[in-house]
């Protein structure tokens, strides 16, 4: 049985990665990113509930050091820690729909950072600790990060 971290979202969902799957890399939270990934997907519920009720699609979570060099992620990623969490909701629309819809509700929902990648997902991260920054960003395939238009 799967272990629910919110009524809609697993820990499995949180932590699958084909990356690790693929090359034999465990990709399990220490209890600090267990107890961030709890906290994640409490906002991911109101997330949902933002794009309709409609399901979300976590396209990654966590991802233990071993896995995010593996992929290539940054060495700061809000991944490594499970304050991050790239997602598509295709019910709703395209990610930047997502964002659009998003944007008015950062202060409630207290994020982080709030970037449409590459037009193809939308990467949601909380702050660890203080004050979230409420920056949001588009990101090419250039690595250029300006306002989402």
């Amino acid at each position: 049985m799967a272990t629910m971290l919110a009524p809609h979202f697993s820990l499995d969902e949180f932590i699958f990665s084909r990356t690790a799957a693929r090359i034999g890399l465990s990709n399990q939270p220490d209890p600090a990113s267990l107890e961030n990934l709890s906290r994640m997907a409490n906002v991911m519920e109101s997330v949902r509930t933002i794009l309709g009720d409609r399901p979300i699609l976590i396209t990654s979570g966590f991802r233990a050091p071993p896995v995010n060099s593996a992929v290539g992620g940054a060495s700061n990623s809000g991944h490594l820690t499970g304050l991050a969490v790239d997602f598509i909701c295709p019910g709703f629309g395209t990610p930047r729909e997502i964002c659009r819809a998003l944007v008015p509700r950062i202060d409630e929902l207290s994020i982080d950072l709030l970037i449409l990648s590459y037009d193809q997902f939308v990467h949601l991260e909380l702050a660890g600790s203080g004050q979230p920054r409420r920056l949001v960003q588009t990101m090419d395939r250039n690595g250029t990060r300006n306002g989402i238009a």
